[in-house]
């Protein structure tokens, strides 16, 4: 009792700290510590088995000896048989492991200096005192002693092999450049002569080629000319064909009448397509870009074949679109057109839809016929110039420029065209139009008299530019119509100054890789409107317009012109009072 009273007076013992205490506490902490030292020797065994069975070298030295510690990849990598051959055999890193002992001097300041070194590439001295080119990565163990390190080894003699072999193989290869080159040097002396003869010769073509560029330069321009002038006799000779068709005439004159209107037409629609395609070489046609009713375009260009519908004896449906295209009225009309007369012309019984459709990402308008149809083989020819595909026995009709004329005006309105046929059953041809510039038709009574608008008094303008130049010249003009002007370099800067504008310009290209668009989403997300606006941009790329219309924006080019910019405003107030849609 007296022991055991001592014990307690004298607090908890050595045993009763490692579990041993007593009954009840070994019974509590014994099993819980013995379940960490096995945790802790299976980490252990763990990381020996990593050290002895990596594939690079690992060790642990001190600079002023030798090795501490090493694993076999080590042993291995130096020619030994094992790691207690190696630490035991080298006791002077500096002498005995580095092939050069200035190498070691300069790894050994670095390392002082730095306190680590990576995939340092040098040479190691192997037992034979052969040497091996290895990368080396040390890092310094101060807490282990001041001049003691641990270190990672890899084998690089194949790399280094096939340095030096590359390194042969490139000087191999300047000295066959070499050789070559003079070769050549020769060779040219030889030529030389020849290429003077040659010369004269290039000279006489040049001359001619720019003479013949000067010539078909000239017949474009002659043609175009000559074309114009020429339309206004025949316009004029159709009328009055029209009016004696409209006269009681006998029924062989009327015949003659109709021929003579035939042929009218036939020299008519000739130099239209010749002054087309002469526009079309010398790219002096440039879209003119407005906001078109598609279904409007397509009821007008049906009004036009009705008559011609009627007297084939053929069947003529429409199907028309409804929305907005942003494209030029003038070509898209002309391309439709072609497409009609084409139908027409190929098609004896059975009839012609004009119908609109969406299809995928675009808007289609096409023309289908049960006409003559087209051979497979034949399609890729078709849009040639003065190819034609005629059925067989008719007579030649046309020159066959319709469809070469389709296909360079839908390039130009950025627009693809799809031919399907199946000979002797009909043809279709097609227009795909992105659906990114196509827009929802208008809402109420299309044929009411639309308020003009005449002034932009009091209009709200925020010009969003990160030039203030470009600020100050837009404040200038807009103020001078009327417009109260905020002018701003960037979206949260014109978020401070203004109250909800009525119109918005920015422009594309901001401070800080942020683009018009984005500092027009940010101020109409801030306000919590749809505010009108446009993007003026000097960046005419594809891409740039693309992603401009995809958010269906305006886009307006600089130079900005006055009488643009008042006709884009005009555009975007409209959409502002609902009584000028």
């Amino acid at each position: 009792m007296k022991k055991h009273s001592e014990s307690s007076d004298a607090g908890y013992g050595i045993g009763d700290l490692l579990g041993l205490g007593s009954q009840s506490v070994r019974k509590n902490y014994y099993p819980a510590l013995q379940d960490r030292i096995d945790e802790l020797e299976k980490e252990r065994n763990r990381y020996k088995w990593l050290f002895e069975n990596a594939l690079h070298g690992i060790f642990q030295a001190n600079l002023r000896g030798g090795f501490v510690a090493a694993n076999p990849a080590m042993a291995r990598i130096c020619g030994y048989a094992s790691a207690e051959d190696l630490i035991t055999c080298v006791i002077r890193l500096r002498e005995q492991l580095f092939c050069s002992s200035g190498e070691f001097d300069a790894i050994r300041q670095e390392l002082l200096d730095e306190g680590s070194l990576s995939a340092r590439e040098t040479r190691l001295r192997r037992a034979d005192n052969t040497p091996v080119h290895v990368a080396i990565t040390l890092l310094r163990r101060p807490d282990l002693g001041p001049e003691v390190v641990e270190a990672f080894v890899a084998d690089i003699t194949e790399r280094y092999q096939a340095r030096e072999k590359l390194r042969q193989l490139n000087a191999d290869l300047e000295r066959r450049v070499e050789e070559r080159t003079d070769e050549l040097q020769n060779a040219n002396v030889v030529l030389r002569y020849q290429i003077e003869q040659r010369e004269k010769v290039e000279q006489e073509l040049v001359v001619a080629v720019e003479a013949a560029r000067q010539a078909n330069e000239s017949k474009d321009k002659y043609l175009a000319a000559a074309s114009h002038d020429l339309l206004q006799p025949l316009n004029a000779a159709r009328l009055l064909v029209s009016a004696l068709l409209d006269s009681h005439l006998p029924a062989d004159e009327s015949q003659l009448v109709h021929r003579v209107q035939r042929s009218l037409e036939s020299a008519e629609d000739l130099l239209a397509d010749l002054l087309d395609i002469s526009k079309l070489d010398q790219k002096a046609m440039q879209p003119d870009y407005l906001h078109t009713d598609i279904g409007e375009l397509m009821r007008g260009l049906a009004q036009e074949f009705e008559l011609l519908a009627e007297n084939a004896g053929l069947n003529f449906r429409l199907r028309a679109g409804v929305g907005r295209v942003h494209t030029d009225p003038r070509m898209l009309t002309r391309i439709l057109r072609n497409l009609l007369s084409n139908a027409f012309r190929y098609t004896t019984e059975g009839g012609v839809l004009f119908a609109a459709r969406k299809r995928g990402p675009n808007l289609e308008i096409g023309v289908w016929d049960t006409g003559v149809g087209i051979e497979k083989e034949k399609l890729e020819d078709i849009f040639r110039e003065f190819h034609q595909i005629l059925p067989k026995g008719s007579s030649r009709q046309g020159v066959g420029l319709g469809l070469a004329i389709v296909e360079r005006m839908a390039r130009i309105l950025g627009c693809e065209v799809r031919v399907d046929s199946i000979y002797g059953r009909g043809s279709c041809f097609s227009v795909l139009i992105p659906l990114s510039v196509v827009t929802q038709a208008p809402v109420g009574n299309p044929n009411r008299e639309k308020p003009a608008l005449t002034s932009f008094e009091g209009l709200s303008v925020l010009v969003i530019d990160n030039e203030e130049p470009v600020q100050e010249s837009m404040r200038a003009l807009l103020e001078r119509w009327g417009c109260r002007v905020v002018t701003a370099g960037s979206a949260a800067i014109a978020i401070e100054r203004c109250q909800a504008p009525d119109v918005i310009l920015a422009d594309f290209h901001l401070d800080d890789n942020l683009t018009g668009c984005e500092a027009i989403l940010s101020v109409r997300r801030h306000f919590n409107r749809d505010i009108p606006a446009a993007v003026i941009t000097a960046d005419r790329g594809n891409e740039t317009r693309r992603l401009i219309s995809a958010l269906y924006l305006p886009i307006l080019n600089k130079p900005v012109k006055p009488n643009r910019l008042r006709a884009l405003l005009t555009s975007l107030v409209v959409s502002l009072n609902p009584d000028l849609k």
